[in-house]
Formats: C-alpha cells, structure tokens, sequence
C-alpha cells in the first residue's frame, strides 16, 4: 500500500511523467495519479524540457502543458542550482560513482534546495540519494 505525502511539495521526475502521459502502469505513475490533486506536484526546468522534447504532436502537447501549468515552479538562480547539481556529481565521482545522466544531479538539487520529495523511476537516483540530502519517496 501507498503512503501519500498530502502536505509536502514532491517534485516528479521525468521518468515518472512519461510513463504517467503514455498510460504505463508502474507504482510511480499510479502514484502520481494518486496524488495529483491531493499533494503539491513541482517541476523545474530541467523536468519540464525533458517531458516536452518528447511531446509527438500539438495534440500531445496540450495534454502535455496541461498537466505543466498547473504545477509548483521551482525557479531558483540557475548558477547555484548548477553549481549544487556539480558537487552532487563531483562528490559521486569521487566515490567511483558514474550517474549516467548529469541532469539528474541538477533535479536532485531542485529537490533538496525546495524540500521536496523526489518521485522517480529511475536507478541513479538511488546512488545520489544515498550520498547527499534529497529524500526519494519509496514504493
């Protein structure tokens, strides 16, 4: 069984967004879907490019944007979010850790900077989470 986070930000990764818009069933979608209006959903801008760069067609694109728009911005300076999303990757490296996609870091410290739950699917998450302050909602 779920537990729902009804009052803490979380902030939804792309992997949990595209199998949400392509109608896969996982525990991440289905809790997604649970909790859309129930909890605050927040994006950032890393989030937000990777979900519309895979958008098919305008139709999918407004699906798409209204789901986007009614969500929390996380819209902190850039620079520092770049420079918290590089000690993430740096200190990871140090410890023989390669994260397969360095934008991960950078939605790590959107999270960790908003206190946000971070809601995703995807393995590297675990290692970074295990080695700096973002908190990952279990299934």
């Amino acid at each position: 069984m779920m537990r729902l986070l009804n009052s803490k930000l979380i902030l939804v990764d792309t992997s949990v967004w595209i199998s949400f818009f392509r109608g896969i069933e996982t525990p991440y979608s289905n809790y997604l879907r649970q909790t859309l209006l129930t909890s605050p959903i927040a994006t950032c801008p890393t989030i937000v490019q990777d979900v519309l760069q895979g958008v098919a067609n305008d139709a999918e694109r407004l699906i798409v944007d209204s789901y986007l728009t009614g969500l929390v911005r996380m819209a902190d300076d850039p620079y520092e979010m770049a420079e918290d999303a590089a000690e993430i990757f740096r200190i990871l490296r140090k410890k023989g850790i390669t994260i397969r996609k360095p934008n991960d870091c950078l939605i790590a410290a959107f999270a960790i900077k908003n206190d946000a739950y971070l809601l995703q699917d995807d393995k590297d998450f675990r290692f970074i989470a295990e080695n700096s302050g973002v908190k990952l909602i279990e299934l």
